[in-house]
């Protein structure tokens, strides 16, 4: 038994090198398959392979595919009465869009899986972190408690530190008061002084005469 696929041009190249193909085989054409068939197919291809759904949304899956599989039958009919041009959908065809719904499947259900991961590990990141704010709070608290002793304390020694200024500014005016009385006291002082020395000056030549 030999098997061909119209697709291409190796059955109509090999038709024409080995004649005895048609005059000495018995063909079978085999038609498009119903859609029974092709969802037996997807049922049989899809047992065993893991799908993260209900048995409900996997048995419209497969009729799905045995609908996109007629579909691409109908759209090769159109194509061909508008560009008179025949493009084939073959059995090996549905196989192969099986198989890359499987691979597409895991591909993304892998990714998800790992974005899952990803979110799970930022939630946790987020949850610490939020666990490490609550836990800053409470030591701010403390800080501000603290802060807000050493701020009374320093307020009260500014307080007292004032009074002491005005105190030492009281006295500092005294002190003034008395210096500038002393340094009055001290100019008259000199002035008397430098008074008595010049009538001390005068009365010396009467002195040597008495004497």
């Amino acid at each position: 038994m030999l098997a061909f696929s119209p697709v291409g041009t190796k059955f109509r190249e090999r038709s024409q090198k080995f004649p005895s193909l048609f005059s000495s085989c018995s063909i079978d054409w085999f038609l498009p398959w119903p859609e029974d068939a092709l969802v037996a197919v997807s049922q049989k291809f899809l047992t065993g392979f893991k799908i993260d759904c209900t048995p409900e949304i996997l048995a419209n899956l497969e009729r799905h595919m045995g609908k996109c599989h007629d579909l691409v039958t109908e759209v090769c009919e159109i194509y061909f009465q508008r560009m008179r041009r025949h493009v084939y959908v073959t059995p090996k065809s549905y196989l192969s869009f099986i198989e890359l719904y499987k691979d597409v499947y895991s591909v993304k259900y892998d990714g998800i899986d790992v974005e899952e991961a990803n979110i799970v590990s930022g939630l946790e990141k987020l949850a610490e972190a939020s666990q490490g704010v609550e836990e800053l709070k409470v030591d701010l608290r403390k800080e501000e408690v603290k802060l807000k002793e050493a701020s009374d304390v320093t307020d009260k020694l500014l307080k007292e530190l004032e009074v002491e200024n005005k105190k030492a500014k009281e006295k500092a005016d005294e002190v003034a008061i008395v210096a500038e009385n002393c340094i009055n006291q001290r100019n008259q002082i000199m002035a008397e002084k430098e008074q008595a020395d010049r009538d001390l000056q005068a009365a010396i030549p009467y002195l040597r005469k008495a004497e």
